[in-house]
């Protein structure tokens, strides 16, 4: 979902260069360029999804060589109703991160993704959505491989401590 929440961005979005700004970090010191964004008024949804980006704004780092989104912030700054309200409400206070990195090869992935946000699902309960995923300690495979080969591996890979 948020992969295609991502790729509205360009159009459900307005730009703002925020010069200045401090660097993420993540980024192998690589320059970062900072934007702020906000609704695009002029932007209509395609689907019920796509409407939650009409109630969000805030801030994302971009590396400024590949053009590539390092770190996103969102926060959920009005209401947002689907389906007039009936299916679901959106209330404004939630936050979303999301951060990714260069896996090597020209392939990003995400990293982290965290989201806190309340929502009133069908005119009835309402409910904190509470989100935090991180991945790390990716590995690039060597060449092309068959999914039996795939298979093997994984089930051949330890699992990781805690």
């Amino acid at each position: 979902m948020a992969d295609q929440m991502l790729r509205l961005m360009p159009d459900a979005m307005i730009y703002t260069y925020a010069p200045g700004q401090p660097q993420t970090g993540k980024n192998g010191g690589a320059l970062e360029v900072v934007l702020d964004y906000k609704p695009n008024p002029a932007f209509r949804p395609p689907n019920l999804t796509a409407e939650a980006l009409t109630g969000l704004e805030g801030r994302m780092w971009i590396d400024a060589k590949s053009r590539q989104l390092i770190r996103m912030e969102g926060n959920i700054f009005r209401s947002v109703n689907f389906g007039w309200g009936m299916l679901a409400h959106l209330y404004p206070g939630g936050k979303l991160v999301l951060e990714q990195t260069n896996a090597g090869g020209g392939r990003w992935i995400f990293t982290h993704f965290s989201e806190e946000v309340r929502v009133r699902a069908l005119m009835v309960k309402t409910v904190t959505v509470r989100s935090n995923i991180s991945a790390s300690a990716f590995q690039t495979l060597p060449g092309p491989m068959s999914y039996q080969d795939a298979i093997q591996m994984l089930l051949n890979t330890p699992l990781p401590g805690r």
